[in-house]
């Protein structure tokens, strides 16, 4: 039972957020791409193929971190950290991880196939990166939106623009609501020398966040119209506008408690924007 649990908490699955926060791009993607009416099988492969491989990209980081982690007050107690999962056994999970992902991806046309090799790429690279640059956000940003023209390639075989606009978008909101995560563990990365854009961002870092949020908001407006999706939609992305802002104010003394909720609370922005390309789609599918 101590190995199963550790096993749980080296894939997070014992915390969901990072599943929501690759989930919900993953479902705007299909949804658009399907023109809101997808086909179930469709929803289900991508939907376990986030929960697969967010849970690959927690053991592949929490093996490049195993050395690091242990001087970090957040994370001293996960579980290569403390020995209970060696690194062997971290990578064996991680490829098992990988490979079931690969047999769900097999159920897609090929050119979905060629497309996954990218998303594996991003996962086991982004780990490593905190050590070379101050923005490991950024490939985190792309690997976690790589779902977005997979999404549309399985859908309709083809990437149109709107596919790079979300792509751009989802790689923006990413690094805003990471560099809150960052700002969590500023004191303890500087001291065991990990890189992050908290970091580099030092006393502008609200300011930083704010602008790469309102610039998802602008994505999301030029998405709606891509898509030609209707007034749900645009309250939705007004709605998040608010809670963007409401972060800005609610981070001003930089603690970790405030920095931590204000990461949390992206889920409910990604699932808000789900919520109003559903309603559209219904609106829009009604009235043909």
């Amino acid at each position: 039972m101590k190995k199963i649990k550790a096993y749980i908490q080296i894939t997070r699955l014992d915390k969901p957020i990072g599943i929501y926060l690759l989930l919900w791009p993953t479902l705007w993607a299909v949804w658009i791409a399907a023109n809101g009416q997808p086909d179930w099988h469709i929803v289900l492969i991508f939907s376990l193929g986030v929960v697969l491989m967010r849970s690959a990209g927690c053991v592949i980081n929490d093996f490049a971190d195993r050395k690091v982690d242990g001087f970090v007050e957040r994370t001293k107690n996960r579980p290569l950290a403390t020995g209970v999962v060696t690194s062997k056994q971290a990578l064996t999970l991680f490829f098992a991880l990988v490979i079931v992902s690969f047999l769900l991806v097999l159920q897609l046309n090929l050119n979905t196939i060629l497309l996954s090799f990218g998303a594996l790429g991003l996962a086991a690279l982004y780990p490593f990166m905190k050590r070379y640059t101050h923005l490991p956000q950024v490939f985190l940003g792309a690997a976690f939106s790589w779902a977005i023209p997979m999404a549309f390639m399985a859908i309709q075989n083809k990437l149109p623009l709107v596919v790079w606009v979300l792509y751009a978008t989802n790689l923006a909101w990413t690094v805003a609501y990471d560099t809150l995560y960052a700002m969590v563990d500023r004191d303890d990365d500087l001291k065991v020398n990990i890189k992050s854009s908290a970091i580099l961002f030092g006393r502008f870092d609200r300011l930083a966040v704010l602008l790469l949020q309102l610039l998802t908001v602008v994505g999301w407006f030029c998405i709606g119209q891509l898509a030609g999706l209707t007034q749900p939609y645009y309250l939705a992305v007004g709605l998040t506008l608010g809670l963007f802002l409401y972060h800005y104010w609610q981070v001003r003394a930089r603690d970790r408690v405030s920095c931590f909720n204000a990461f949390l609370q992206n889920h409910y922005a990604g699932l808000i924007i789900f919520l109003g390309i559903i309603l559209s789609y219904l609106q829009l599918n009604a009235a043909q």
